[in-house]
This record gives structure tokens, C-alpha cells and sequence, in this order.
């Protein structure tokens, strides 16, 4: 008792709390409150072991990326986790991650470093959306020397991470470690607790390190400090609540008065609704742009959307709902339509099952007589909606507008009404339309659009732009049965002065990512080359980029497409070998001479030295000269063919 009075004595700031709660201010780069730039240094010591948690997404998905992200280890996280480094984790999970926790600049920081993908990128996306608002736009702004209107893609940002250390009246009570939380919504301070119990957690502890008591509104998408008196592992974590199926705002009638004995107060409330968000979001950065070119301002605390058809109902990633950037918000608005929510449901007949296009999540509808597709995107689309919103080629699909609306953001394209190319190549066994299949000129049509747009996109474009997506699933076609590439969610600006890049975030579809993409994280224009060229050969072969294979000498196994070319043109009975790999349903209803010449071409570009491809534009200018042979032919006539065996 003696030592406790003693450390009360002393430490009379500290003795009823840790730190202040950031109460929300987070959202307003322009308020620099002093809870906004990290939790002060009034720990018993300058540096601890401490703990943050976040919650993998698409993009950060195991202890290996997202120790990449947070400047963490790797096999710290892993065995936290009671995983390997490279285990997959399902979206959202909850990841403990520890890290050193050390004094900078009178505040407690882990620090991290973060390079900035595409055009758009804020400190405040980058806090609240990538990091999961385990920092500020605040304290990201005030350890980098770059105003905000200067950031750039590939610029490299100090990112310091909030952590705590314990008080010495927090190590009194027991408590070792700190642990920096994101709130969800649904979550009360008992949830909280709760989940981290067998670490030793309670409601108490919680409220005297945030200065808080059960009559403070907390919010949601905000971050919350969880004293512990043992580390946190996957064993004594217990699973946080779901957010409840539905939710309504409290009004002031619900929120109970101080001094009241009600154990609703307990419970965690959320601020005003996405609609007033985004309104106010619209107005601030329009008024910023044209007054002052200060930050726009964010109202507090947006309500999660509504469930539809195809989600999964996951709000817990924080911001992530935060679709569109708020300085891109700007740019999209003078270039592209923004549609009323109304007006999307109604021409998607609120979203019908029988306007979902193949189970995906888009949808057919019709805007004022003209059919459009409706794609539903959770996450950040910037990238999209910035490289459709700035080309314009006829075998590009048009982005003509967007929609936002609770947190979900609604891209309006053009409708490409004959569907996917891979849905030609391979149409389902049920299918009722026996003539959904292309004929051989068709066929060098399509590969003459499809390289028409990707020499576009790299030497036509400003900037340059790799799509790195290329697939037969992302290649659309019209009702003339004209390619349109869509899907630019993955594209990236290409560096006219370094063509080649490293990046340790490899994502595609297995076998159309090039060799190089995919053992060293290289990226140049020869991904889009060598993924066209697998292209080629489904157009050829009509079979898919892999398959299984089983014969008598080799057994079971996967073979890439990309691979089995090499002995459809290698060695003897080349033209038989060649018949054989073509897609059965042609026929003999083409110029095998001119099938070889192709075959050649998309050899050439899935040529495992990225040196050995040929550049877009000479790809482009073979099919040009492929494609008025193959109009130049008449199917009628019998073509004979003579090639060195």
C-alpha cells in the first residue's frame, strides 16, 4: 500500500489513466490535437515489447506481407498466430503482431515505412485504409517532409505506428503490455474485453488506459489501447463478436445521461451515416480545391452498408469501405458521371438475381434505355476508376460513372452484352446456345483488339500503364464480338525512365503470371506481353491456361498451356502436332499455315527470358499483317501447307 501511494504521489497525471482517446479527430488532417500524433511517453520505460492487431485483407494476407507492411517479424507474427510465415489467412482475420515499441519525439512509436502505389494515395487513405488507423494523417504529416499536395507514387513515407508502453501504475496492477486495437462496429467495452480475457484483459483496465468511463461514446474504425497482463497468442484470444446483422444510429433519447445506471451506456455507439459522409465529403473537397487547397474534412463515424446479395457481410475492416480516395474524388467527379443510388438500384431492378451476370458481382441494368453493367466494389478502387476515367479506346471497356452509397461503391460501365472470351472458348457443357463459339477469323480479331489496347496502354498513354491482369475472363466482347479489356483493378503506372520493378505483393491468376512476376516480384511490360500470349493459345487451342494431365508415363500433373507449345513446335510432325493442339470445334475451318504463324508469335511471347519476348508494339504489327491474311482467306477453298519437319 506504501508503494502504491508513492507512485500516486509521484505520478498523479498518470494514476487515473494512460492516454487521452483519440475520440475521432483522427478524421480531420486539420485539427493537430495532440492525441493525434501518438500516445505520450509516460511509461515506466522508453522502449517495450507491445502488441498491434490488424486484420488481413486481400492485399496484406499472411505473417509475411503483413510483416512487410508494419515493419514486423515474420516469425513472430506466425507464431503468435499458431501459423507458418506464409500461411493464406481468410479476409479479416484478426492478426496479433508484436513489435518494439520505443520514445521518438516525446511520443511512443513503432515505425514503419510505406511506398506509395498510384496516383491518389493520401496521408489519410494511407493511415486510415492501408494501416488500418493504427496511425494519423496527423503524425504521418508531421514525420514527413512532404505536403500532402506533393505525394507521388513511389515516394517512400515514414509511417509511425501507435503503441504504449505500460505506466508504472498499470505494471502495479499487474498489467505487461500494451495493445493498440481497432474498434468494430457492434463492439462494447465488455466485446473488447472479453476477446482478450485470457490475456488477462478487463473493462477497467481499459477504460483507465483510454481516460474513458462506461458514459464515453467510442467509435468505431477508431483505436483503443488493451492493457494485458500476458502475451497475447491464438490460444487466450478469444473471437471477437460479429457486428450485429443490423444496426441503427442511437438517438439522443438512447444515450443514456451521465449518472444514469443503465448498462446500455456500456455499449459502443456509431456516429452519423455514410450518406451525410459522403455528402459532406463531396462539398469539402470541392470548397478546399476552389478556397483554400486545405485537407478535406471527413464527418465522424460512417454507418457499415447495408448486406446485398453477393457480400459476405464483413464491416470489420476498417475503411475499407472508404472505396474512392478523397482527393480522387475530385478528379472522378469532373470526368465521370455520378449516379443517385436510387437511379442504380432501379436500373438493376434493385439488384435482381436475374440481372447478376454469371453469379458474379455485376450487374446488367439499364440507365435512361442505354444498358450498362453495374460492379459492385468493396475496398479501395482508386486505381480503376483512375486509369478507365483518363483512356479512351474502343477496345478498352468506357467507365462512364460511379456511385456512392453507405460505404459501396457502384462502377457503371459499358456493356459488353456477348460476355467474357473465356466463355466462348469454353462455354458450358448445358449450354442451350450451340453457336457460342468463335470461327477462326474471329478469333484473330479478337487477338488483334486485345493488342491493340495493351500497345495503347504502353506506348500511347501518359503516363504508361501495365495492366498486369490480362486474362481471357477480363477480355470482354461486344455484340459485333469486338475485345474489350476490362478489369484494371491490379494495373500500374509504368516508369518510362525504369521499366523494371520489384515488389514482394504477387497476385494473378496462375498461368498467365510470367515466370520472373512470380519467383522475384518483377514487374515490367513483358507481364502483359507473356500473359497475352497465353491468351493466344487459348484462342488456338480453345483449353485452358492449365489443365490436368494424365498418361501412362508421366502420371497425374498440372500442365501450363504456356509450356506445352514448345512440343506442339519442336521437333517432327509438326503439322500434325499442330492439328492436334488446335480447338477441335474449328475443324479443319482454318489456314494452318497462318494457325502456325500465330502459334510462332505466341510462342515467342511466353518465353520463359523476359528478354526473348517481343515489345507490344511488334506483337501488335505481326497481327496486323496475321489479320488481313486471315480476311484475305476463303474457307472454301482448300489450303495446303507446307512447313519444315
Amino acid at each position: 500500500m506504501a508503494f502504491l501511494l508513492l507512485l500516486f504521489l509521484l505520478f498523479p497525471c498518470q494514476s487515473h489513466a494512460q492516454q487521452p482517446y483519440v475520440n475521432n479527430k483522427q478524421l480531420d488532417c486539420n485539427q493537430n490535437d495532440t492525441t493525434t500524433l501518438g500516445f505520450v511517453c509516460n511509461g515506466a520505460f522508453t522502449s517495450c515489447p507491445s502488441y498491434l492487431t490488424f486484420r488481413s485483407t486481400p492485399t496484406y494476407n499472411s505473417p509475411a506481407t503483413i510483416a512487410y507492411l508494419l515493419s514486423a517479424d515474420a516469425s513472430q507474427i506466425a507464431s503468435a498466430n499458431n501459423v507458418s510465415d506464409v500461411d493464406l489467412l481468410p479476409d479479416d482475420t484478426l492478426v496479433v503482431v508484436p513489435v518494439n515499441c520505443s520514445c521518438s519525439r516525446n511520443y511512443y512509436q513503432h515505425s514503419a515505412s510505406y511506398i506509395l502505389k498510384h496516383q491518389g494515395e493520401t496521408y489519410f487513405t494511407v493511415a486510415n485504409d492501408t494501416y488500418q488507423a493504427l496511425t494519423t494523417c496527423q503524425a504521418m504529416e508531421a514525420q514527413n517532409p512532404y505536403n500532402f499536395r506533393d505525394l507521388y507514387p513511389d515516394l517512400r513515407l515514414n509511417v509511425p505506428l501507435r503503441c504504449a508502453c505500460p505506466t508504472p501504475i498499470q505494471t502495479a496492477s499487474g498489467f505487461k503490455y500494451l495493445l493498440t486495437y481497432l474498434i468494430r462496429q457492434g463492439n462494447t467495452y465488455e466485446s473488447i474485453a472479453s476477446a482478450f480475457s485470457g490475456a488477462g484483459a478487463d473493462v477497467q483496465g481499459i477504460l483507465a488506459a483510454n481516460e474513458l468511463t462506461v458514459n464515453h461514446l467510442i467509435f468505431f474504425f477508431t483505436p483503443i489501447l488493451v492493457p494485458l497482463k500476458t502475451e497475447p497468442t491464438k490460444e487466450n484470444i478469444n473471437a471477437v463478436p460479429s457486428p450485429p446483422p443490423s444496426f441503427s444510429p442511437p438517438s439522443l433519447s438512447t444515450i443514456p445521461a451521465a449518472g444514469q445506471n443503465n448498462g446500455s451506456r456500456k455499449w459502443v455507439f456509431i456516429g452519423v451515416g455514410v450518406g451525410a459522409a459522403v455528402l459532406v465529403l463531396f462539398a469539402s473537397v470541392l470548397a478546399v480545391w476552389c478556397f483554400c487547397y486545405r485537407h478535406p474534412r471527413l464527418p465522424e463515424s460512417p454507418l457499415p452498408p447495408p448486406k446485398l446479395a453477393d457480400e459476405s457481410g464483413d464491416a470489420g475492416r476498417p475503411f475499407s469501405n472508404w472505396s474512392v480516395s478523397s482527393e480522387g474524388i475530385r478528379s472522378a467527379i469532373e470526368t465521370l458521371t455520378v449516379y443517385k443510388f436510387e437511379d442504380v438500384d432501379k436500373a438493376t431492378g434493385s439488384f435482381a438475381e436475374s440481372n447478376r451476370i454469371n453469379g458474379s458481382s455485376v450487374y446488367h441494368g439499364f440507365f435512361k434505355g442505354d444498358a450498362a453493367a453495374v460492379k459492385i466494389m468493396k475496398g479501395d478502387v482508386s486505381s480503376e476508376i483512375d486509369v478507365l476515367r483518363q483512356v479512351k479506346h474502343s477496345n478498352i471497356v468506357t467507365l462512364s460513372g460511379f456511385c456512392l452509397h453507405q460505404g459501396i461503391t457502384y462502377l457503371v460501365y459499358e456493356y459488353a452484352e456477348k460476355g467474357s472470351l473465356s466463355k466462348w472458348l469454353r462455354p458450358a457443357k448445358d449450354a442451350v446456345d450451340s453457336e457460342r463459339r468463335l470461327d477462326w477469323k474471329q478469333r484473330v480479331q479478337v487477338a488483334y483488339d486485345v493488342a491493340d489496347a495493351l500497345n495503347y496502354l504502353h506506348n500511347f498513354t501518359n503516363p504508361p500503364y501495365i495492366h498486369k491482369n490480362l486474362k481471357s475472363s477480363n477480355i470482354l466482347l461486344d455484340g459485333n464480338l469486338r475485345a474489350k479489356v476490362a478489369n484494371f483493378g491490379l494495373a500500374r503506372i509504368l516508369d518510362t525512365d525504369d521499366q523494371t520493378v520489384m515488389t514482394r505483393h504477387v497476385v494473378g491468376t496462375y498461368g498467365y503470371m510470367a515466370p520472373e512476376y512470380i519467383e522475384n516480384g518483377l514487374v515490367t511490360p513483358k507481364l502483359d506481353v507473356f500473359a497475352f500470349g497465353v491468351v493466344m493459345l487459348e484462342l488456338l487451342s480453345g483449353r485452358e491456361p492449365i489443365a490436368n494431365i494424365s498418361n501412362e508415363k508421366k502420371g497425374e500433373g498440372d500442365q501450363l498451356l504456356s509450356e506445352s507449345i514448345d512440343g506442339v513446335l519442336d521437333g517432327e510432325n509438326v503439322r500434325e502436332n499442330l492439328r492436334v493442339f488446335m480447338d477441335p470445334w474449328l475443324g479443319e475451318e482454318y489456314p494452318l499455315e497462318l494457325a502456325y504463324s500465330m502459334a510462332q508469335l505466341a510462342r515467342s511471347c511466353v518465353a520463359n527470358n523476359l528478354d526473348a519476348r517481343p515489345p507490344l508494339s511488334e506483337v501488335f504489327m505481326a497481327l496486323s499483317k496475321l489479320l488481313l491474311s486471315c480476311l484475305e482467306w476463303d474457307p472454301s477453298h482448300e489450303t495446303s501447307l507446307s512447313l519444315s519437319e
